[in-house]
């Protein structure tokens, strides 16, 4: 005979096997973030002095993703404008996801894969950055923007996961070692923290 476990077994367990799962998922984490930060650093030291010199010649970011990686474009872009850690002037930055009135005209005239397209060819200029976040690695609108921002001249860095495009064409790519979406992500915003950090320190 088939044992069935009704609804409050099966809280039960999940219960059970929580204190586990937290401290997994926190090792598990740990780990990725350690190894894809550890891996990157002469890359990040290279992006800060891109960024840096950017900003010292008047030029921008622009940053873009969807879902948790339009949040860290607006994370990114609040850290530089406003503040990290230290008491600065601000930084030039912009995220290409906050504006719904521009990204909904484009998704509704064009196509959505359309919305950080038409944003850069708008505000991007020859010598910008355009920080392009995308756990896939293949997001049809973050690659149809990088590729026009590299055609007008804009330095492109990307954030992606272990596979995809982007890492094929971006300047500088930071690429995580995971098939986690969670875990890329959270690796995404520790470099995002890091970069902002340490560019406000050299600008300071």
């Amino acid at each position: 005979m088939i044992k069935t476990m009704n609804s409050s077994q099966l809280t039960l367990d999940t219960l059970n096997n929580s204190s586990q799962l937290i401290l997994d998922t926190l090792n598990d984490s740990i780990r990725v973030k350690q190894e894809f930060i550890s891996s990157h650093v002469a890359k990040i030291e290279t992006a800060v002095s891109l960024i840096v010199k950017i900003l010292k010649q008047g030029n921008k970011l622009l940053i873009f993703g969807n879902g948790g990686s339009a949040a860290d474009a607006q994370h990114m872009a609040a850290e530089f404008i406003n503040r990290f850690q230290m008491e600065r002037p601000p930084m030039a930055a912009l995220a290409l996801t906050t504006d719904t009135s521009v990204i909904t005209s484009i998704g509704n005239d064009y196509s959505f894969e359309d919305i950080f397209l038409k944003q850069i060819q708008a505000l991007g200029k020859k010598g910008d950055i355009a920080l392009c976040i995308t756990t896939s690695g293949s997001s049809p609108n973050v690659m149809k923007a990088a590729i026009e921002a590299k055609s007008m001249g804009l330095h492109i860095i990307g954030l992606s996961g272990n596979r995809g495009k982007l890492k094929e064409m971006a300047d500088i790519a930071f690429c995580v070692n995971s098939e986690v979406t969670a875990r890329i992500q959270e690796s995404h915003i520790t470099l995002i923290h890091i970069l902002c950090d340490l560019t406000e320190r050299s600008l300071n």
